[in-house]
């Protein structure tokens, strides 16, 4: 069994035979499936790998992010289940943002703080406050229109055509 690490360095600097080149085939005996490692843990180490004469390898999106072949990966052989047992049967997502926005203080302050995480460059953290606060308040203009800028920036940010995609559709759904 390898290490979901010492598996991606084989299959980024293109040292899989050809019969393994397909990175499913090379990934479906990793300690990290049979340990249960949450798989949150287990992806967040992709980009930058050790390789055995000691050198990092950096892997470089272009169409696609690494993280995203290895959340595919843990899917295939790991199932859906991330580790989180809140996931397991979670309650509707407008439900929880509704909730958290009631707990902040209201939905505009989500998106307030959404605003000042993007200008801070905390890019992950925003979007994902900035999502509540719009599923916390759909109708409220100005929190889409906040949700819209975080979105905007983020995909200037990104380098994949997967991500830039995703984000640029994101900032243009405004809702108005």
């Amino acid at each position: 069994m390898g290490k979901i690490t010492d598996v991606a360095e084989r299959f980024w600097s293109g040292d899989l035979s050809p019969t393994d080149r397909h990175p499913w085939a090379a990934l479906h005996e990793l300690e990290e499936l049979d340990t249960g490692i949450a798989f949150v843990s287990t992806f967040a180490n992709v980009t930058a790998v050790e390789t055995g004469a000691g050198l990092v390898l950096i892997v470089q999106p272009v169409y696609d992010e690494p993280e995203f072949v290895v959340r595919n990966v843990w899917r295939l052989y790991g199932g859906w289940y991330d580790g989180n047992p809140a996931h397991l049967k979670p309650a509707p997502e407008g439900a929880l943002a509704a909730e958290l926005a009631r707990l902040a203080g209201g939905a505009g302050r989500l998106a307030d703080r959404a605003a000042a995480l993007a200008a801070e460059g905390d890019l992950a953290l925003a979007c994902q406050l900035a999502e509540l606060a719009a599923a916390a308040a759909p109708a409220d203009a100005a929190i889409r229109a906040v949700r819209s800028a975080v979105y905007a920036e983020r995909a200037d940010q990104e380098r994949s055509t997967m991500a830039k995609g995703i984000y640029r559709w994101a900032a243009g759904e405004r809702g108005d």
